[in-house]
């Protein structure tokens, strides 16, 4: 992307090399490609310097959209400071701050992070005890019939971290926190594992 300068103020950007006329003066797309970075820029074309400093993980925060600046001779596009979502459910509200209720009369609630992420994990922990579902099935409906050792245990350690993890998000004090609980970081054994930690390996 580059940016026109003029009066050391921005009055144009180019998303793809496209003719342009500046001044009395025409100019082909081939500038953006075939003049030099001294060239270009002594007519006031500069290419944009992305700078995503302040950019942060759309999955836990809002980010501002770009603005472009021009300053030392560069062309800078830039966030400004990200906004963390809302972890905690709020009650949905009018624009005159009155509770939103749905048809029954029940209030509408504006779920956050805590809630979606705990949703997820349960979800995950349904899926993984799925397959072996037909284990209990038949010991509840065949008398000698017992769920294998292995396959209870495994099912009730997904049943305790999926508890744990929950707990964890729960207890999460604000939005970065709960980033840091999915953040994988590199132990000093070389392996990677993040806070809240994983779900036992299914069993075959």
């Amino acid at each position: 992307m580059y940016a026109l300068v003029e009066n050391n103020q921005i009055t144009k950007y180019f998303n793809h090399p496209k003719g342009f006329t500046l001044g009395e003066n025409q100019y082909s797309a081939d500038l953006f490609m075939k003049w030099s970075v001294a060239e270009k820029e002594a007519i006031g074309i500069y290419e944009v310097v992305y700078d995503n400093s302040n950019f942060k993980d759309e999955k836990w925060y809002i980010n501002t959209n770009q603005s472009y600046a021009f300053a030392d001779g560069t062309v800078t596009a830039s966030y400004g400071t990200a906004t963390p979502k809302r972890s905690e459910d709020e009650n949905a509200v009018d624009e005159n701050g009155n509770n939103i209720l749905d048809e029954d009369g029940n209030q509408i609630i504006n779920y956050g992070l805590k809630t979606q992420l705990i949703r997820t994990i349960k979800q995950q922990a349904s899926g993984l005890l799925a397959p072996t579902d037909w284990y209990v099935v038949k010991a509840s409906e065949v008398s000698d019939y017992s769920v294998p050792t292995n396959i209870a245990t495994y099912r009730a350690s997904v049943r305790t971290k999926s508890n744990e993890m929950e707990t964890a998000i729960t207890n999460a004090v604000d939005t970065p926190a709960l980033e840091t609980l999915y953040t994988y970081t590199e132990q000093e054994d070389g392996t990677v594992t993040r806070p809240l930690g994983e779900f036992p390996q299914e069993v075959i």
